[in-house]
């Protein structure tokens, strides 16, 4: 593979952590000896396999659902963002300079506006270090940009032309000019809240010397655009405003949001930025500050995006995020007791449980879905035979009904039935316990939000659970076949939204009762 020479760089001296390697050998064999194994249990005792793959899936949806929970609950119960006064932002000095790193490929319809979103922060533009990292083949975008009278704190760095073209690349190469103190990334769209950069000063003043980065809220400035910028919505909300800031009051490895993080960039430089291979080198680096011994914080300052409102673009972005947090559990397991030692028991099974757990669940999610619609269908035919429940769960041979083979599980079953229904009957009761749990905690998310419109379409959050597992079984057979390619996001699709302030000041109005 053709790679330019930073990427080159980080691949020598962050062997253990870049991606560039699927799978070492020993992981190649474990995996392939699981699928042995899975193969001659099948042949030889299938009963058995199945109530071990079922448990060990009971295991692991239980385990992510009450992890979710218990940082949502904390999340609620101590405030997890750090809140900055306008007292104390008015009481900052001199202010040092401040890098914003904004990766752009092909985003020529767009590109005025990220300059003009960025002119409207509050911050002194001599002390500003703006890099506009464009990809050598990228001549539209150059040509818009050259179109505009960029001031002179505006940087275009054209990234030279490899194999590789993914975002982590483009920012290592923003990274290795950067002049400032700090940095931050923003994407083509962002619209950060104009304090936010001096919040971020405030906030880097306050905490311990250990904190390598600040993360800000993420959200959506065209939420109500359709069903999909809805959901999509409901889930930023839950995960920004409540997950990552409970995860970082756990005190375990947070997977950084694509935007908006804030970074001292001596720390970032030491451990060598981003990982050009991986397709969400946030969630990525998330981990390896963790495992460096430094620390994440969420900021109280809330960046908008454009929430992805076309169905198949929607579906090409969440392949490759889910994609991405595959790369990051292989690279991070390579060395699982030296990772292990690295993070600690704690941290490891945080890592597990928010990066691969998590992923391994969505892949599941759709062949579990499917089993429980269909023992449901099974039982409500038994009821409206006429029997009750507990006649057909535990009732005797003489019942005739159709359902009755696949919800009897009693001692005279015969031994294919009856691992059948215990198997179904347990899946189908985890997926209503934990899709109600999660119901729940998007309502409440949605609710302290100040986003009442979006109450009804959290209730409905388990159709957007399916295209998320639509989207992360394109990302596993992608990670199989072309593990680096990058699945660009098409932005811009809401003209008519985005070219309007009336949204975003409604959204902001709300926000600032949360």
């Amino acid at each position: 593979m053709n790679l330019d020479k930073i990427t080159e760089n980080f691949v020598k001296n962050h062997p253990d952590d870049c991606s560039h390697i699927l799978a070492l050998r020993w992981q190649k064999l474990f995996y392939l000896s699981i699928i042995l194994i899975f193969l001659g249990a099948l042949a030889y005792r299938w009963d058995i396999l199945l109530h071990v793959v079922n448990s060990f899936f009971v295991i692991l949806y239980l385990g992510v659902i009450l992890f979710r929970l218990c940082a949502f609950a904390l999340s609620i119960l101590a405030k997890g963002h750090i809140e900055i006064s306008e007292d104390k932002i008015k009481a900052l000095g001199d202010l040092p300079i401040y890098t914003i790193l904004v990766p752009l490929y092909k985003e020529a319809n767009i590109a005025n506006k990220i300059v003009k979103n960025i002119n409207l922060l509050d911050y002194p533009k001599d002390k500003l270090d703006i890099k506009l990292l464009l990809e050598e083949d990228d001549k539209e975008t150059r040509e818009a940009l050259e179109k505009l009278t960029l001031p002179d704190y505006y940087d275009i760095i054209i990234v030279p032309d490899a194999d590789l073209k993914t975002k982590p690349r483009a920012c290592n190469w923003g990274l290795e000019k950067a002049k400032g103190e700090y940095c931050v990334i923003y994407d083509a769209e962002d619209r950060p809240e104009p304090d936010q950069l001096k919040k971020a000063i405030v906030a880097f003043q306050e905490v311990d010397l250990d904190v390598a980065c600040l993360q800000a809220k993420l959200n959506y400035y065209n939420a109500t655009q359709n069903f999909l910028t809805r959901w999509f919505t409901i889930e930023y909300t839950s995960t920004f405003d409540y997950y990552l800031p409970g995860l970082q009051m756990m005190n375990v490895p947070v997977p950084l949001g694509g935007t908006s993080n804030h970074f001292k960039t001596s720390i970032l430089k030491e451990i060598g930025g981003w990982d050009p291979f991986n397709v969400t080198e946030d969630c990525d680096l998330g981990v390896r500050i963790y495992k460096k011994g430094y620390k994440t914080r969420m900021l109280d300052s809330t960046t908008w995006e454009e929430a992805n409102s076309n169905t198949w673009n929607w579906i090409r972005q969440r392949s490759r995020w889910v994609k991405g947090f595959f790369q990051t559990h292989l690279t991070h397991s390579r060395h699982p007791l030296k990772m292990l030692k690295e993070l600690g028991p704690w941290g490891y099974a945080g890592f597990l449980l928010s990066v691969g757990g998590s992923s391994f669940m969505l892949l599941a999610n759709m062949i579990y879905w499917f089993v429980g619609i269909v023992y449901s269908a099974f039982l409500l035919s038994a009821i409206n035979a006429g029997y009750t429940i507990q006649q057909v769960i535990q009732g005797p041979r003489e019942i005739e009904t159709m359902a009755w083979p696949l919800l009897y599980y009693g001692p005279k079953e015969d031994p294919f039935y009856s691992t059948l229904s215990i198997c179904f009957f347990v899946i189908t009761i985890v997926l209503l316990l934990s899709n109600f749990l999660l119901i729940f905690i998007h309502i409440i998310a949605a609710k302290k939000r100040g986003i009442p419109s979006l109450l009804f379409w959290a209730a409905l959050m388990p159709f957007y659970w399916v295209l998320i597992s639509i989207g992360a079984w394109k990302g596993f057979f992608q990670l199989l076949t072309n593990p680096f390619y990058w699945e660009k996001t098409e932005h811009g699709l809401n003209d008519d939204i985005e070219d309007s302030d009336e949204p975003l000041k409604k959204l902001e109005k709300v926000s600032s009762k949360s």
